[in-house]
C-alpha cells in the first residue's frame, strides 16, 4: 500500500469517525451508521493491502 493509499484509507476513517461523533451529539442514527460504515470500509481496505504484502511475500 503506497502512503498516498495509506493516506486516503486514513483520511476516509477519520471522516467516518467525526460523521459518527456528529450522529451521537444530534442523536441523527443515519449520520451515525454513515460514520461507522465509512471507518469499516477503511480498516478492510488497509486490512486488506496488508494481506496483499503478506502474499507476495510469501511467494
Amino acid at each position: 500500500m503506497s502512503f498516498t493509499d495509506k493516506a486516503k484509507a486514513k483520511a476516509q476513517e477519520m471522516t467516518g469517525l467525526a460523521k459518527e461523533r456528529i450522529g451521537d451529539a444530534t442523536d441523527n442514527q443515519r449520520m451515525q451508521a454513515e460514520g461507522a460504515r465509512e471507518q469499516r470500509a477503511a480498516h478492510d481496505r488497509q486490512r486488506e493491502a496488508g494481506r496483499d504484502v503478506k502474499d507476495a511475500f510469501e511467494k
